[in-house]
């Protein structure tokens, strides 16, 4: 771990002294430290289909399918994800007339900008691993709301997911007529996975927070772990307009005496971070420091890597996903893990390595750099904000081999739609724009016309239906002979990325 708490010393220091120095140690580091030269790269985009499906199709049961809708309609009426009031009052409500469910089990609480959905299913696969029955509430879903809700690495059944509502459903109506504004869509869905989580019941549960941290619906937990993804600025009309006010939003995960696992951060946020931290005396492990990635090499099907976690070295790791973003990932979520388990602080030992590599060679992690076809290779990735489309565009240099790369963008209204263009603008010889069907997207004429200022108009085709879209994008992949290598990246929205799953008969 980083600093020992100041209860553990005899001569405990001013806590402003001991920010202080944290400070300056966080700011004087490279930050590039956990940051390795990548291996040689070789061609991916014939390696065959991914690994298994983490996405369920419709219930096949008509009768099912039919209750399953009802829900969704009934849950869809509600306020949606991005309307809020910002509080938890309602929440802990609802949790306090269910007897207080999300006590019954210990927890770990992932918030940040980007990387959470991926952090949390590889700490739910390391957990599985070592037998421990994991449920994982993650958000948004690619295709079907039950993937929100996971039980020991498994979408949830629908049947469960429908019983499941039905049962919190009176709870959720008296918590409605005793408050100024019904629960949320998300403030119903979390009651329902941390009822969810006691009923199975769980060892332990993966909390992914579904926006800022203080006054997100997740935050009745009192998790011993909190895990810090990358900061970047995204939802700046709720949670701010700089990374450090961002990260004061999401530092309100961090509890008293937790320990924290901080991935690299911009220095401002961290410093936010690191003063939550020592105020609720926090034990900090920061990655570049205390954690990080020591090598990593480019594999077929993914990456091979070597990660220094809170306990030792771990090495031969297999990832089958593509980006240093996902290595970065992986480090991270190795040492939650570890700290969930007193490794670094109570105990100094590494866990048994070949469940590690077993563990890790077996995490999917939908609509993230998703081959969904081959012969032109079409990728699936549901970035949506600058440091987000940045992450993927580097990754997908670096794991694929394309003469040429035709991107399908479709955005919501909401987004730095122009940051996102022009991290993609370099690897994208033409774009293709599009919008999904939901009321969020960006109207395709608004995001064509910011297209055109990024990369010209000789550059931008505009296809207002997703399946148009989609195959004018894979025609213009195969148009020629000489980009026999070309590809297709659809990404800018994780509702358009879900689709073009769907239609790619993915789904």
């Amino acid at each position: 771990m980083s600093e020992p708490r100041p209860s553990d010393r005899h001569d405990a220091p001013d806590p402003d002294d001991t920010f202080e120095g944290i400070v300056d140690e966080a700011t004087q580091r490279d930050p590039d430290l956990a940051v390795i030269e990548a291996g040689s790269r070789t061609l991916r985009a014939h390696s065959g289909q991914p690994q298994g499906e983490a996405v369920p199709a419709r219930p096949a049961d008509p009768e099912t399918d039919k209750a399953l809708r009802a829900v969704e309609q009934e849950l869809a009426g509600r306020w949606g994800e991005t309307k809020l009031e910002p509080s938890v009052t309602r929440i802990a409500a609802l949790m306090d007339v269910l007897g207080e469910p999300q006590r019954a089990y210990p927890s770990i609480h992932i918030t940040g900008t980007n990387g959470k959905t991926s952090t949390a299913r590889m700490i739910e696969a390391l957990l599985n691993a070592f037998e421990l029955r994991t449920g994982r509430y993650t958000s948004p879903h690619v295709q079907s709301i039950t993937e929100r809700i996971s039980l020991d690495g498994s979408p949830i059944e629908p049947e469960r997911f429908i019983e499941t509502y039905e049962d919190i459903k009176p709870y959720v109506e008296m918590v409605d007529a005793q408050q100024p504004y019904r629960l949320s869509f998300f403030e119903v869905l979390t009651g329902m996975a941390y009822a969810a989580f006691a009923d199975a019941p769980v060892d332990v549960a993966v909390v992914e927070v579904g926006m800022g941290g203080t006054w997100d619906a997740t935050n009745v937990i009192d998790s011993t772990v909190a895990v810090v993804t990358p900061i970047s600025l995204d939802h700046t009309d709720r949670l701010g307009t700089t990374p450090a006010e961002i990260a004061g939003e999401k530092s309100g995960v961090i509890k008293q005496g937790a320990t924290v696992i901080l991935a690299q951060q911009p220095v401002d946020a961290a410093q936010v971070m690191l003063k939550k931290a020592v105020e609720v005396d926090a034990t900090v492990a920061r990655e570049g420091m205390e954690f990080g990635v020591t090598s990593r090499e480019i594999a077929v099907g993914g990456q091979l890597l070597t990660l220094r976690g809170l306990g030792g070295e771990y090495t031969d790791i297999f990832l089958p996903l593509y980006g240093a973003h996902q290595a970065h990932n992986a480090a991270v979520a190795l040492s939650a893990v570890e700290a969930f388990f007193g490794i670094g602080a109570e105990q100094a030992r590494s866990l048994d390595i070949d469940a590690i590599r077993k563990a890790f060679a077996s995490v999917l992690s939908p609509g993230r750099l998703e081959v969904v076809r081959s012969s032109p290779t079409v990728v699936l990735d549901a970035a949506h904000n600058p440091a987000g489309a940045k992450a993927a565009a580097d990754g997908i240099s670096e794991a694929f081999s394309f003469s040429r790369l035709i991107g399908v963008v479709g955005t919501s209204g909401d987004k730095d739609v122009r940051g996102l263009l022009e991290a993609f603008e370099p690897i994208f010889a033409e774009i293709v724009v599009t919008q999904n069907s939901t009321a969020r997207a960006m109207d395709v004429d608004e995001l064509a016309a910011i297209a055109v200022e990024v990369f010209g108009d000789d550059r931008v085709q505009v296809e207002p239906r997703l399946d148009d879209a989609l195959e004018a994008a894979i025609t213009l992949a195969e148009e020629e002979d000489e980009y026999a290598g070309a590809g297709v990246l659809v990404t800018g929205s994780v509702i358009t990325v879900g689709e073009a799953r769907l239609l790619l008969g993915r789904g």
